[in-house]
């Protein structure tokens, strides 16, 4: 692509945003975590490795979180697949653009809202009180890993759905029906012509639901309390609470490695996808 001044200038407003917004932020945390910390637990001027030295400790928290953002996204996408299948190529056209408005109807209303519910029916007034009744004994749900990821899937189950409805949804019938015209029974169809071209829409899914669940501390925060520890609750007790803005500053800066090669898998993932996809396209 020849590059003008028009493309240039279409680039800039995006440039400057990510440079201001997201590079400078980015570099201050960086260069804040080779800092020494004061007995106040102040940032001093220094050099020093003693931040990162102390992340293993921490180790246990970013399993948790790695566990908890993993799992959410693997079972949103159990839930969500079907869910886009059944919008995008087995109901009619008319009830399309209803059932994706009910999809996204709840991102109208704040997490915040959303969260508080949850914690509700996980207490001791809600499900629990009608676990009891028939005499199973004492059920806890709230302050649970099992909270935390119900939570997780309620919030953010319309990220996943929506890029695989929008993948089906270019997923010519042609190709099914040449498909079917040759033979293929309906699972080998699914299997070798409408999963691999919703691939895109499955990695992206994966992706934004990962990368929102890693740096998550609402949600824990609510439904997990201190029995589930997450990297978000890490920082705002490092940096917010105790004012170890270097140690916080380390433990952020792990998280954007991990960020990072999350983004570098999904980028090699679908460069693979889109190569294999100009290479069975014959010249």
């Amino acid at each position: 692509m020849k590059h003008s001044w028009s493309t240039w200038l279409l680039l800039t407003p995006f440039a400057l945003w990510f440079a201001v917004l997201l590079l400078v932020p980015l570099c201050v945390i960086l260069v804040s975590s080779f800092a020494g910390t004061a007995t106040g637990g102040g940032a001093l001027p220094a050099f020093t490795l003693a931040q990162y030295a102390s992340l293993p400790v921490r180790l246990i928290v970013f399993r948790t979180t790695i566990t908890l953002a993993v799992l959410a996204t693997a079972l949103s996408l159990i839930i969500a697949y079907p869910l886009a299948y059944f919008i995008a190529m087995q109901a009619r056209t008319r009830w399309r653009a209803p059932l994706l408005t009910l999809l996204v109807l709840p991102f109208g209303t704040s997490i915040l809202i959303r969260t508080y519910a949850w914690t509700y029916l996980f207490g001791n007034h809600g499900i629990p009180a009608l676990l009891n009744g028939p005499g199973w004994g004492i059920v806890r749900l709230i302050n649970t890993p099992f909270a935390v990821l119900v939570g997780m899937l309620c919030g953010y189950l319309p990220l996943m759905v929506l890029p695989i409805c929008l993948c089906l949804r270019r997923v010519d019938k042609q190709v099914l029906e040449a498909a079917a015209d040759l033979g293929a029974p309906a699972w080998r169809r699914f299997q070798q012509v409408t999963l691999p071209l919703s691939f895109p829409g499955i990695a992206t899914g994966c992706m934004l639901i990962f990368v929102r669940l890693l740096g998550e501390y609402l949600i824990p925060a609510m439904l997990g309390g201190d029995k589930v520890a997450s990297i978000g609750n890490v920082l705002v007790a490092t940096i917010l609470q105790s004012g170890n803005r270097a140690l916080g500053a380390a433990v952020f800066a792990a998280l954007a490695l991990i960020l990072l090669t999350t983004g570098a898998l999904y980028l090699w993932l679908m460069r693979r996808r889109f190569a294999a996809s100009d290479d069975a396209v014959p010249p």
